[in-house]
């Protein structure tokens, strides 16, 4: 029965006594492009999901919160895997756009910094910052290149910005506000600044306030906290051209910033 895979209409019921054998049922096929589950249960599906998918492309999970909208179980879609280990073939079917990885070649490149910026048009930490003569918010798209740099003066993080902050903003946890209990935590040893005002200080630090270029903040990709920043500290901002993509059709294009905020002894305390 499992040997023989017979295009429909053709249909075997078959029982099982637990999770685990039907797992086991299922996986006597040697491979398949897709597994459907049906249940009410979340805890059952992920049980189901983790012993089925080794060998199935893709698992269906159907209950009655998305029976209605369900795409169904033989259904290629764009942005997922269409294709299976073992008998379904060990690649993907065209019918999603992942199936082209297979018609690519992945290379790994080894160089400096500098020869990875070039290579992929996207400005690399450690490659050379370029000085474009006038603050980079100034210029036009197509003249801001890959790697033109910007770096702020110092700026004081003061107690009273830090009770400011938490009084505009409502965020009044213990670490900015509660010294004792501040000093407790193993992380901090005492009072520091809100991340998000060091972000907001950061953008007061590198920002070119006059009409220009620039249109708008799109938003923040993989920002990170690094280290505290205590009231007494000064912070400075590098802003450097990362990456550029021309919105088609749309008269403007797309700029991602690479920003690294330090304190008075050169570490990092923030960077996005």
């Amino acid at each position: 029965m499992h040997e023989v895979e017979a295009f429909g209409p053709v249909s075997t019921v078959m029982t099982y006594d637990t999770v685990e054998s039907a797992v086991e049922l299922a996986r006597r096929g040697g491979g398949s492009l897709v597994g459907s589950v049906f249940t009410a249960d979340d805890a059952l599906a992920a049980r189901l999901v983790l012993g089925l998918a080794p060998l199935h492309g893709r698992v269906l999970v159907v209950n009655r919160h998305c029976a209605k909208d369900s795409t169904g179980h033989g259904s290629p879609l764009p942005h997922l895997v269409h294709g299976g280990p073992g008998r379904a073939g060990g690649g993907e079917e065209m019918g999603g756009i992942r199936g082209v990885l297979h018609y690519m070649q992945r290379t790994a490149v080894q160089g400096t910094p500098d020869v990875l910026s070039a290579v992929m048009g996207r400005w690399v930490r450690g490659s050379r910052e370029l000085d474009p003569g006038v603050h980079p918010f100034r210029q036009p798209f197509g003249a801001l290149r890959i790697g033109d740099t910007f770096r702020s003066g110092e700026r004081e993080v003061t107690l009273p910005d830090i009770e400011r902050f938490a009084a505009i903003s409502g965020d009044y946890f213990y670490a900015h506000m509660d010294e004792a209990a501040a000093r407790r935590n193993p992380l901090f040893g005492g009072r520091v600044a809100h991340g998000y005002l060091l972000i907001a200080a950061a953008a007061g630090l590198f920002v070119d306030p006059p009409l220009g270029p620039v249109l708008a903040n799109y938003g923040i990709d993989a920002l990170r906290f690094t280290q505290p920043v205590k009231p007494g500290d000064r912070i400075k901002v590098r802003l450097t051209c990362k990456e550029k993509s021309l919105r088609a059709g749309q008269g403007y294009g797309e700029v991602r910033w690479d920003t690294q905020i330090t304190n008075q002894d050169g570490a990092t305390v923030a960077q996005y």
